[in-house]
């Protein structure tokens, strides 16, 4: 480490923060080896915001309409947004990773905790742009103290996310106490031979006296990074204050925080105990309502779901330690395992932290693939990290091919001798190694569940029909893990999303299928237009969604209709009054939408612009919308056959196969009215694109985006 030979170095003044913003992002060529700050004009902070807009404006302003994933010109732009860093109030250390995703080939964006987001701004940058390809593997380190961005080239030999993480926290921070002002981005060897490559950012947690790592996961950034020859990106920010981001009203920020801190206090072990367990608190509730995949997403429940329920977790965490992966959260929900010690793979023997596991993991590398043991949960959660392969994806992905395997459609000679199948956790595990070792079949099975079918069904001789049927993708990308099936409102929520089935757009399952309150499709498309946009809105400031709904104000449901309770009103308000305590800038609610929706619907037009983005992207498996084959039926056929009778039809004297295929035709046609209204809804065309209304309607009529949408 000591001798890692410098390759470049910029020197540049610290811009200073001025209501949340720097005025300024930074553009790396690895290629050439430059560095070029850029300014942050005020008509981009109105039209974008920051965060994930900046990111989808510098990525635009990067790439052609002929860009792909692996071109030197694709971008990796990270962001956080004019609310980043404050500490005040929860949830406040997020960045966004914007790029052209390998799987989807378009525009993707991922976010993440962590302390990068937050350094980067305080080291003088709103947004960071890596383009080109370096002719070695290399560390970026930008320091913010000392005005200087430096390349070194790499030193390491083993591409993995914990030791790198480690070693550069420790070569770049002084003593003990500068490591909680590094934080590091880097990915796994995995990320070099699979389209799943994650970001893994790391915070320093001086209790436990080490690294941990928070994930931009989704999407194959990872695979971006690896392909730019990127070892580590570093940022060293020290002397940062609860007003580093001068806020215009700072007395408003301490009261908006406080009053959160204490429902907090107050409230969470009553509601979702995030202090305590996270988001694993989700487990037992979905298996309870039939929503915890389990088999690729065949069943919603197992008979051995309370064995990875969160008290069995809660167990393994360590507790009494602060869990926040920023200044000031109080929800405190990035939980960890340590002193774990590991039974498989390079590490064997190593007691280690482990970061989570959250609900995500749980579901996709559990029960998903018929995998009960909360301890092999954990090491495949290790390995994930360190590898830099997106767990949700991960876990997906295998129970495809667990299925597969299953079904007869590949054998041990198409798996190199590995039995894949549900619950075969040691072959599964030596395979999750074998991807990281580049295995050919590893790879590919690490292209995604999208070229799989492809391959499965042309080389294998895999039915083709089938594969599309089971296979739980959609624009490329592997669902998140929960079950769509019951859902009107969640199979859009899914799938008529900008980026592929992830849950970061909306989550309506609850409201439309257990409170009831999304009974016309129009309900269910006014929920499709506004939960994306609020949503999205985080993505744009820096902020974390969780603050906003695992923790409810104690009167919320008593104090607003259902409709109005499942926004949190309240809690709106609170990030209206932290935009204007530290922007200067009042907004209503309506004009937060306003914000949101120009640059969602400026993603949309992106998407179009790279050869997608139209209702041809925006399909379904048929597996999202109910059961495929007999067993899937027949584990809940009373609840099938009343399904039937509301739609109905006489369920008596049909076998399961014909049940399958009236129900199966019943939602294809919900499904199709479905995109229609949410389309209309969106002020979308029928083909799914935004019209020249729309664009006037927000500001963003542009003669480009004119052109392309005409």
């Amino acid at each position: 480490m000591e001798t890692m030979k410098l390759l470049s170095e910029w020197r540049y003044d610290p811009a200073a923060i001025r209501r949340g913003y720097t005025g300024e992002t930074l553009h790396v060529d690895l290629g050439r080896l430059t560095c070029t700050p850029k300014p942050v004009s005020e008509a981009m902070k109105e039209t974008f915001v920051g965060g994930r807009g900046f990111g989808l404006k510098l990525l635009w302003d990067a790439v052609t309409p002929d860009t792909k994933w692996d071109d030197p010109e694709n971008e990796l732009v990270i962001a956080g947004g004019p609310l980043c860093g404050i500490t005040q109030y929860p949830g406040f250390g997020k960045c966004y990773t914007v790029f052209l995703s390998p799987l989807s080939e378009q525009t993707y964006d991922s976010n993440a905790g962590g302390y990068f987001g937050p350094l980067l701004k305080f080291a003088g940058w709103d947004a960071l742009e890596l383009q080109g390809k370096a002719d070695q593997d290399v560390v970026v380190y930008i320091d913010g103290d000392r005005g200087v961005v430096q390349v070194f080239a790499s030193p390491f030999t083993e591409i993995g996310a914990t030791g790198i993480t480690e070693a550069l926290t420790e070569h770049f921070a002084a003593d003990e106490a500068e490591k909680r002002h590094v934080s590091v981005v880097s990915t796994g060897v995995a990320a070099e031979h699979t389209y799943w490559g994650c970001l893994n950012m790391s915070f320093y947690d001086p209790r436990r006296k080490v690294a941990r790592l928070k994930q931009a996961g989704r999407g194959g950034g990872g695979t971006v990074f690896r392909d730019k020859r990127l070892a580590a990106v570093v940022v060293k920010k020290t002397g940062v204050s609860g007003n580093a981001n001068d806020p215009a009203d700072p007395e408003t920020l301490r009261k908006v925080g406080a009053k959160l801190h204490k429902e907090i206090h107050d409230l969470d072990d009553k509601q979702n105990r995030m202090r305590r367990v996270g988001t694993a608190h989700l487990v037992e509730i979905m298996n309870e309502t039939h929503l915890l995949p389990v088999h690729n997403y065949k069943f919603g429940q197992h008979p051995q779901g309370e064995a990875l329920a969160s008290t069995v977790f809660e167990k393994y965490f360590t507790h009494g330690l602060p869990d926040g992966c920023w200044y000031g959260c109080s929800l405190a929900c990035s939980h960890a395992v340590d002193g774990f010690e590991l039974k498989t793979g390079p590490h064997k023997g190593r007691k280690v932290t482990v970061d989570g596991p959250e609900y995500e993991t749980v579901a996709a590398l559990g029960s998903n693939i018929g995998i009960f043991d909360p301890e092999w949960v954990i090491e495949a959660n290790y390995y994930a990290d360190h590898y830099g392969i997106d767990t949700i994806s991960l876990g997906t992905g295998l129970a495809f091919v667990c299925e597969c395997v299953e079904r007869g459609y590949l054998g041990k000679e198409e798996t190199a001798g590995l039995d894949i199948r549900f619950g075969s956790a040691d072959d599964l595990m030596t395979f999750i190694h074998r991807m990281a070792e580049g295995d050919p079949f590893g790879k590919i099975v690490g292209q995604g569940i999208l070229r799989m079918k492809d391959i499965f069904a042309r080389d294998y001789g895999a039915p083709r029909e089938l594969l599309e049927a089971m296979g739980m993708e959609a624009q490329g990308i592997e669902a998140s893990e929960y079950v769509p099936k019951e859902s009107i409102a969640q199979w859009g929520g899914y799938f008529l999303t900008l980026k592929g089935p992830q849950h970061d757009e909306a989550w309506l399952i609850f409201m439309d299928m257990v409170a009831r309150q999304l009974p016309t499709f129009e309900d269910k498309a006014e929920a499709l237009h506004y939960f994306p946009n609020f949503r999205l809105w985080f993505s744009l400031v820096g902020g974390c969604k969780l603050p906003w709904n695992d923790i409810q104000p104690a009167d919320n449901k008593e104090k607003y209709p259902p409709n109005e309770a499942a926004k949190i009103p309240e809690h709106v308000q609170n990030y209206l009054d932290l935009f204007a305590a530290v922007t200067g800038r009042t907004i209503t609610r309506d004009e937060l939408i306003l914000q949101s929706e120009r640059v969602y619907n400026f993603q949309r037009v992106f998407q179009l612009r790279m050869g997608k983005g139209t209702r041809a992207q925006h399909t379904i498996p048929l597996r999202a919308l109910g059961p495929v084959f007999p067993d899937e039926w027949e584990a809940r056929g009373d609840y099938y056959d009343d399904q039937l009778r509301e739609a109905g039809v006489d369920p008596a004297g049909k076998s399961s196969e014909e049940k399958i295929a009236v129900l199966q035709k019943h939602r294809l046609e919900a499904w199709e009215t479905l995109v229609d209204v949410v389309y209309k809804r969106r002020g979308w065309d029928e083909r799914g694109i935004p019209t020249v209304e729309t664009l006037n309607r927000l500001g963003i009529a542009t003669p480009e985006l004119l052109e392309l949408v005409g």
